[in-house]
């Protein structure tokens, strides 16, 4: 089965373990200024997502991040594969792009990739999908009356469906967003050794930021070293156990 869904701080219910991934450069930049597919990472990094990967019932993605990559990440390796089966759970996670727009190109390779595919949107973005196929389920999320994705909801929804563990793998916007409504539990962070710079290149978290007095605080749980990167697990101080 798939790990137990924790107890939310942030609203009442149960919601799945949140996690999110990243590669930032030694500057902490997640891409370049034209907002290139971060394509630095080593192949040790590699194998961690997919490990990672291995572990979830869900993926949450920006469309930016398809945009940039044009695919998902799989599950490939065999044994981690043979281990979900053992789980029960299907040999991919579901993938859930998030875009309010639903402007994401229909021929992109990610529609040929064996995962099912679901659209987190807007009642306009929903609009863009009425004709054509290529998601399993096209999802008009519950908006706050800001405008921002109702993040708790939306989570507690994939708890009823069975969903307890969640990776969420970028962009910084998508993360902002998260952070901002306390939903994510733990924190994997791999430093890359090379330098981006660049006053508006993205970083692990974008959005409009946190004071210094309410930004989100987390507890280094593991550190490792191969290569020349850096793996470190941040856990949200106050959440419940990580997912391993």
């Amino acid at each position: 089965m798939s790990a137990p869904a924790l107890r939310s701080r942030s609203a009442a219910g149960y919601r799945p373990h949140v996690t999110a991934i990243l590669a930032m450069s030694a500057d902490g930049k997640i891409s370049d200024t034209h907002g290139t597919a971060a394509r630095f990472p080593s192949a040790n990094d590699q194998r961690h997502l997919e490990q990672r990967l291995a572990t979830a019932d869900a993926t949450l993605f920006g469309a930016g991040t398809l945009r940039a990559y044009g695919t998902t990440a799989l599950v490939k390796d065999p044994a981690l594969l043979a281990t979900r089966c053992q789980r029960q759970q299907p040999p991919q996670p579901t993938h859930i792009v998030c875009s309010r727009s639903g402007g994401i190109v229909p021929n992109a390779h990610f529609f040929r990739q064996p995962v099912p595919r679901w659209l987190l949107t807007t009642q306009a973005g929903a609009e863009h999908w009425r004709e054509q196929p290529g998601f399993d389920r096209v999802w008009i999320a519950p908006i706050k009356t800001a405008g921002e994705y109702h993040w708790p909801q939306i989570l507690q929804e994939l708890h009823t469906l069975g969903m307890g563990h969640v990776l969420v793998m970028g962009g910084g916007q998508l993360v902002a967003g998260l952070m901002a409504a306390d939903v994510i539990d733990e924190l994997w962070l791999t430093i890359c050794p090379l330098i981006i710079g660049g006053a508006t290149s993205p970083t692990p978290c974008d959005g409009e930021g946190f004071s210094l007095d309410q930004a989100p605080r987390f507890t280094l749980k593991s550190s490792q070293t191969m290569g020349d990167e850096i793996f470190l697990n941040y856990q949200r101080q106050g959440s419940g156990p990580s997912v391993q």
